[in-house]
């Protein structure tokens, strides 16, 4: 199978992958991988991506991979700088596209950065388990500045005002199993609710936290919703 390499790349101590389409883009779309992955773990999505006429952009999370420092509330900003970069690139429109934690980041920075066209969120972490999680030293396997992530997660985030806050301009669809062990379903059931239109919310029974990232037809319902938020075709 012949597969697009992409070009590697650092922008302010991240380290990124971009993959470019033959032609023009249609948009861009950002790939944030969640705690303890690598961009690595998310190229067959953004192949995927490629062959959509789309560009993409996986990126390693500060604390995780490649990238320099440590996870930290700044998540959110990087991931609004790595917008703009596709903007740079020639996207005349771009999207998220985010599992577990870094569903949690992609919701934040689309409502931070207000232009994105599209979130897809993949079994999104909410504030009061990734709280739970740091307090408890559950999450391990990178670098988190929990000291400061603490604060932040108790008093400052509010990922349910932030899916609220992206309609109209900016479409959410939310997909998760409900044999999730780590983060229940009626999470997405919960954002789905706060949100406006837009909006698209997928429960695929049985399976787990992971099982749905890498399903083709997961891969492919996102696309296809991105392609119709950027062709303007969701009500």
């Amino acid at each position: 199978m012949n597969h697009p390499i992409p070009e590697l790349g650092e922008h302010d101590g991240l380290a990124y992958a971009y993959f470019a389409p033959a032609g023009e883009p249609e948009a861009g779309v950002l790939i944030l991988h969640g705690a303890g992955s690598a961009k690595e773990s998310h190229f067959d999505f953004a192949r995927v991506c490629v062959a959509n006429g789309l560009s993409a952009l996986a990126y390693d999370a500060r604390g995780h991979g490649r990238s320099n420092g440590a996870w930290s509330p700044a998540a959110i900003d990087d991931a609004s700088a790595l917008l703009d970069l596709l903007r740079e690139r020639g996207a005349p429109a771009v999207a998220l596209r985010g599992s577990s934690m870094g569903g949690f980041s992609a919701i934040l920075a689309a409502a931070k950065d207000g232009r994105a066209t599209a979130v897809a969120a993949i079994c999104p972490a909410p504030e009061d388990l990734l709280l739970q999680g740091f307090r408890a030293g559950r999450l391990d396997g990178f670098e988190a500045d929990v000291a400061v992530l603490i604060p932040w997660l108790e008093n400052e985030v509010s990922l349910r005002d932030a899916a609220a806050s992206l309609a109209p301009d900016t479409a959410l669809m939310l997909m998760h199993a409900e044999g999730d062990e780590q983060v229940p379903y009626t999470v997405s059931q919960e954002l789905y609710e706060a949100a406006g239109r837009p909006k698209r919310l997928l429960l695929l029974p049985g399976g787990h936290h992971r099982s749905l990232q890498h399903d083709p037809e997961i891969q492919a319902e996102s696309i296809r919703f991105i392609t119709r938020a950027v062709r303007g075709e969701l009500g």
